[in-house]
């Protein structure tokens, strides 16, 4: 049968609401951020961001959480056809925090949850069969229901010739044998625990888990005797975690030092939290192990994958990207504390954006003063008059991907968010229209804490009206006042899209614009997007270009906008623009909006008409770019 998966991991799958206080207690804890977690969806989604093709099997509810999980799921590249929506039972949720070094307080909430309804009649032998490995852990051996799903998973893939893997993942109270107060606790003895995992310990190639784990499965608090006691009744690689001096791997016999054992390089970091480690750990080992590397650099991915989880906040969303870990082995540890390394995070950052905007075709109607100069304009009508732009946007895009809008929180809140979840790229604009020096919209804050109440799909756009030939002042102000925003935009985890214009400013050359980014970029200003005005020559494209990859080979892209123009003088722009593999796709608003605008504000068009003429006016102009790009892309070959 045909491989189209590398692992399916089964198990616990879980909303993890993190204390974003930290020092505090978790009873003092005043704002959560929320994150998908749970030890196989965790290791699901850390080995996707490593290259493999990764499942997972578990159950979540069928409600906003549930969704929630599948969505991100998705959005990591996990495949979900395992996921199963339990209508009976809420998915799990885990509040966490962090303490200090030492505590890092959680509490399950897990009562007959929906991946604890996880039954036999759930697992689809062709969809077990469809993988390289089957990843179990611990805590689905720890109910008669879940486990016996876990082993027929298992039963199948030993039958089919794959390989399977176990994370001991013991947690005490998940087993009861420790309270719901005991969350953090790692390790309490059990008999009746020892008794079970060791009932299971032959279905496995490759087990790994820490020295207390070990000692669970094993029997014993010595670990050396309970090695060899896990090692009597399977000949699986044994992986023992050792927190600060690494880990060791035994393939065969368990010698009398824990130092004898295979071992990777490991890597000097500041533990910030510890919760999801071994999640971020078992995935690097897996990418090593599935890639049939040897032991000490599977450990080695293991390390670092580790060291990453423990730098970061959150699990999930620690895990480094294929190109992020590479990265880390070229250059080496700048500083141990790593979510502070500017240079390093740019990279996690923008190695693990999610979504596929290689094309982007973005409606722009966030104007403001435009609209309020209108005869006829209130603001009742220019809500109502971006809902009927929306709709266009709407019917355009019609569920397909690659279409956006740019739509404001002033006049068009209500278009604004409407739009959140209809699948369209959203920019929201914070400048205040026409201000030089900027200027940002009041709704932000003196602080920019507005920012905390977007939703995470808004794009951030700054326009800012600039030159290379700004006086000092003048220009310091705004790339000070640029790097402010974008620093609160990555704190709330939003996209940040830059748009320069100069010439309204002064007169513009083929250098001026790459002078402008080169700028924004010697003040440690990184845009996911850069919104440039249409050039008149394939220089100043060029320049512009060039100085972006040579600054942020990973940039999302570069939209040029339309100021206005009509189609004809956009279609040549869009000729020359095409002509960039970085220019994504255009943002053009009035040239699509302003006639159907004017006359719906004083009553000489009726809604349908007006969103008739937006969306053939979107329409032909996304036909435009699209037969640019391929003239460009046929030209080019």
């Amino acid at each position: 049968m045909t491989k189209t998966l590398d692992l399916i991991t089964i198990g616990r799958s879980s909303v993890d609401l993190y204390g974003a206080q930290v020092g505090g207690r978790l009873e003092d804890m005043g704002s959560f951020d929320k994150y998908i977690g749970g030890s196989p969806t965790n290791i699901a989604c850390g080995t996707a961001r490593l290259g493999l093709r990764s499942a997972v099997i578990t159950g979540v509810g069928d409600e906003h959480m549930g969704r929630f999980i599948r969505e991100q799921l998705q959005k990591e590249g996990v495949e979900t056809t395992g996921v199963k929506t339990d209508p009976d039972r809420l998915t799990a949720l885990v509040l966490l925090g962090i303490r200090d070094q030492e505590q890092f307080p959680l509490i399950f909430y897990r009562e007959n949850c929906a991946d604890m309804g996880l039954t036999v009649d759930d697992i689809d032998p062709e969809f077990i069969r469809r993988a390289r490995a089957v990843v179990a852990t611990g805590t689905h051996l720890s109910h008669h229901r879940v486990e016996a799903a876990t082993l027929k998973a298992l039963q199948i893939a030993r039958d089919a010739g794959m390989t399977t893997a176990l994370d001991i993942d013991y947690r005490p109270n998940l087993w009861g044998v420790a309270g719901h107060g005991d969350g953090e606790s790692r390790f309490v003895e059990s008999a009746a625990v020892t008794a079970k995992l060791q009932s299971t310990l032959h279905f496995f190639d490759l087990i790994v888990g820490t020295e207390e784990e070990f000692h669970i499965a094993g029997g014993s608090t010595d670990t050396i005797a309970a090695l060899r006691a896990v090692r009597a009744v399977t000949g699986a690689t044994l992986v023992c975690k050792r927190g600060a001096a690494g880990a060791v791997a035994f393939e065969g016999d368990i010698p009398d030092s824990l130092d004898d054992g295979q071992t990777g390089p490991g890597f000097p970091i500041e533990v910030f939290n510890v919760l999801g480690a071994g999640d971020g750990f078992m995935s690097g080992l897996l990418k090593g192990w599935l890639d049939g590397e040897d032991w000490p650099t599977a450990l080695k991915y293991a390390n670092a994958c580790g060291a990453f989880a423990v730098s970061r906040h959150g699990c999930t969303p620690a895990y480094p990207s294929w190109d992020e870990l590479q990265f880390f082995f070229k250059r080496g540890i700048k500083r141990p504390d790593l979510r502070n390394d500017a240079e390093l995070e740019q990279v996690h950052w923008a190695t693990n954006r999610k979504g596929d905007w290689s094309t982007l075709r973005t409606f722009a109607f966030d104007h403001r003063s435009q609209l309020e100069e209108m005869s006829g304009y209130t603001p009742e009508k220019g809500a109502a008059f971006k809902e009927l732009c929306l709709d266009a946007a709407l019917k355009v895009a019609n569920g397909r991907g690659g279409y956006g809008i740019l739509c404001d929180n002033r006049i068009g809140r209500s278009a604004l968010h409407r739009a959140s979840g209809t699948g369209l790229w959203i920019g929201r604009p914070t400048e205040l229209p026409g201000s030089r020096p900027i200027e940002f919209e009041p709704d932000l804050g003196d602080d920019l804490g507005g920012l905390r109440e977007w939703a995470r799909e808004n794009v951030v756009k700054l326009l800012v009206f600039c030159h290379p030939d700004d006086d000092d002042k003048t220009a310091k102000m705004q790339v000070a006042r640029v790097k402010r925003l974008f620093a609160a935009a990555r704190r709330n985890g939003l996209e940040f899209l830059l748009e320069v214009i100069p010439s309204k400013v002064g007169a513009v050359d083929d250098m001026t614009t790459a002078t402008l980014i080169q700028t924004f970029y010697d003040a440690g200003v990184y845009p996911d997007w850069w919104k440039l005005e249409p050039f008149k020559t394939d220089a100043a494209w060029t320049n512009a270009v060039n100085v972006i990859t040579r600054n942020d080979p990973r940039t999302r892209g570069i939209v040029v906008l339309g100021l206005d123009a009509p189609e004809d003088e956009l279609a040549a722009s869009f000729a020359l623009a095409a002509k960039q593999p970085l220019v994504k796709g255009f943002a053009v608003g009035r040239t699509i909006f302003g006639d159907a605008a004017r006359g719906w504000m004083q009553g000489q068009m009726s809604d349908t008409e007006a969103v008739t003429q937006m969306a053939e006016r979107y329409t032909r102009l996304c036909r435009i770019w699209d037969d640019a790009r391929r003239g460009a892309q046929e030209d080019a070959a």
